[in-house]
């Protein structure tokens, strides 16, 4: 399993200038192009997105009042609570318009020449667990408290809120998740992505 800590995160400048994010993994690991990339970015003032044609957005709010996506097709949404989450094409244009002041958010781009990935956002109250199936991966991004993970190997991490770890069905097929506070829940963004390496 591969574990990236949050303090690790890359800075990067947004696409349009406009702001920086701080990149946690992406595929492959350098060059302008990417099949796919999880990022957290803070938001400092209303205004548009960098525009991601060819890859499919999924956002989560992290921090903060939230947001409103006002998109070019006339349609909006809100992400009001933290671990509220929205899939959009990123080419099309859209408008963000602070609620309350700094959101910080979470940013999974993926191609849109792959599989559409499964995504949510779970509420960890007992041990749970995911199942890797072949060719593919799993990705785990605590939002809200901690969380152990226990891979194939026996072995325990526990991942802080922001940590990303990655496991894939050939090394961790299984994996199992709890909460380290066992008297309070814990919030967890799970992506399950086609492996194409």
């Amino acid at each position: 399993m591969q574990i990236i800590r949050h303090a690790s995160f890359r800075a990067t400048p947004w696409k349009n200038g406009a702001g920086v994010t701080h990149e946690a993994l992406r595929s492959p690991l350098d060059g302008p192009a990417f099949q796919w990339r999880v990022s957290v970015a803070t938001v400092g003032a209303s205004g548009p997105f960098s525009d991601f044609s060819g890859y499919r957005r999924h956002m989560v709010l992290l921090r903060g009042a939230g947001v409103q996506l006002q998109f070019a097709d006339g349609s909006a949404a809100d992400l009001r609570a933290v671990g509220d989450q929205l899939a959009f094409d990123g080419g099309m244009a859209v408008h963000c318009e602070l609620l309350g002041g700094e959101c910080t958010d979470l940013n999974l781009m993926v191609s849109t020449a792959l599989p559409a990935p499964d995504v949510r956002v779970l509420r960890l109250e007992a041990e749970y667990d995911l199942f890797a199936a072949p060719h593919h991966f799993i990705l785990l991004f605590p939002i809200t408290g901690a969380v152990t993970v226990t891979a194939a190997d026996g072995r325990p991490e526990i991942l802080a809120p922001w940590d990303l770890a990655l496991a894939t069905a050939a090394s961790d097929r299984t994996v199992r998740l709890s909460p380290v506070d066992q008297d309070s829940s814990a919030q967890v963004f799970l992506a399950d992505l086609m492996d194409t390496a």
